[in-house]
């Protein structure tokens, strides 16, 4: 390194604005950036130090590095060439970033972790959990929020269809560092098994110790970065995963999805009882498929219709209260939408362009209230 050059500064500072698109944090500060030569009459070499030989985005950060230091006054050429990090350099990394895999631990259970942690259970299937979950998301992304996502649902993931994550586009991993890198579409890092596998039919054939660790394997082995909300789309039920992450993440919050018919309210109960039994505050319940608007094609005017029932979200949201001893309010009540359904098989979150759409309306709405009240375990 050309340390005495007075051009060196402002090359240095030209590089601390390259990022690495997938660490999301500059060049410099991840030490990627080894000897930098200066010869007159401007012409610069860059060394580029990678953690692997087939990094995927090798030409991106050449252009970039390119492109930043072509920006120095007196710079002429700029030629990068292009190193693989030691053994040493990457062990400095991973520690940087969070750590030997063999010890790292869950950095969303840390007390001085400010990330808001909220799961969005149910008691059964079908209520519309993993919709919701994906558009509030990206809501709150909408309002400015750091936002990631994991589809706890390990047998019924569907979160990456729901963002339009094309078949074959996954996480990266980190060679020689046991980090693993989210996917990051619509402004959200997600993790999903979903996304993990050779094809999507393929069928996820488990059992419990395996998806333990999987999960595990999400929040403590991904660099998620910093996040202002981590959203867990649960599987529907009481069952090992809703319990394991329940322990794994003491400060989690919870919210309870139905639809109004009895027969959905009475198992949705038991998912917020049993938030209670492992000490998570939940934050409240929304009444998904509440009513349809319908425009009579006679009348011309709108009838509103209780396809499924009413009142099921409010029968919840009163017979928690009374368990957990706290008022769980009813949050949100969204109707039947046929082009809320349409977006979200379009892979396309409705919460996007809320304006056509009613439902996305409520979701945002209760986004906002989110951010406003702020986390009562922080």
């Amino acid at each position: 390194m050309t340390s005495s050059h007075p051009q060196l500064a402002a090359i240095n500072a030209a590089l601390a604005t390259v990022m690495d698109p997938e660490l999301g944090r500059p060049i410099t500060e991840l030490k990627m950036v080894g000897d930098i030569v200066i010869d007159d009459p401007g012409q610069v070499s860059v060394t580029l130090l990678l953690t692997t030989s087939v990094c995927p985005l090798q030409e991106r950060f050449t252009s970039d590095v390119e492109q930043a230091v072509m920006t120095v006054a007196g710079v002429n050429t700029v030629d990068v060439k292009v190193a693989i990090m030691d053994d040493e350099q990457r062990s400095q990394l991973r520690d940087q970033l969070g750590g030997a895999s063999a010890a790292r631990p869950i950095p969303f259970a840390a007390e001085d972790n400010h990330t808001r942690v909220i799961a969005i259970a149910s008691g059964k299937g079908g209520v519309g959990k993993s919709s919701i979950t994906v558009n509030l998301a990206v809501a709150l992304a909408g309002l400015g929020q750091r936002v990631g996502i994991i589809d706890a649902d390990v047998y019924g993931h569907s979160t990456p269809d729901l963002l339009g994550v094309p078949e074959g586009e996954g996480p990266t991993m980190i060679e020689g560092m046991n980090l693993i890198v989210p996917v990051e579409v619509a402004g959200i890092k997600l993790m999903s098994i979903g996304m993990m596998k050779p094809s999507r039919d393929q069928v996820v054939a488990w059992r419990g110790p395996v998806v333990d660790r999987a999960i595990n394997q999400f929040l403590a082995d991904v660099y998620w970065g910093e996040l202002d909300y981590l959203l867990l789309d649960l599987p529907p039920g009481t069952g090992d995963i809703a319990i394991g992450l329940g322990q794994k993440l003491p400060k989690a919050e919870v919210i309870v999805v139905t639809t109004p018919q009895q027969a959905a309210t009475e198992v949705a109960e038991r998912a917020g009882t049993m938030a209670g039994m492992l000490h998570q505050p939940v934050l409240g319940v929304i009444e998904n498929m509440s009513y349809l608007d319908y425009t009579c094609p006679d009348c011309g005017k709108t009838h509103r219709i209780n396809l499924f029932g009413s009142g099921g979200g409010s029968a919840v949201a009163a017979s928690l209260s009374e368990r957990l001893g706290y008022t769980v309010p009813l949050l949100a009540q969204l109707p039947l939408e046929q082009a809320f359904r349409v977006a979200g098989d379009q892979g396309h979150p409705a919460t996007k362009d809320p304006q056509g759409s009613p439902v996305a309306q409520v979701i945002t709405g209760l986004a906002g209230r989110l951010v406003a009240q702020g986390s009562p375990t922080n």
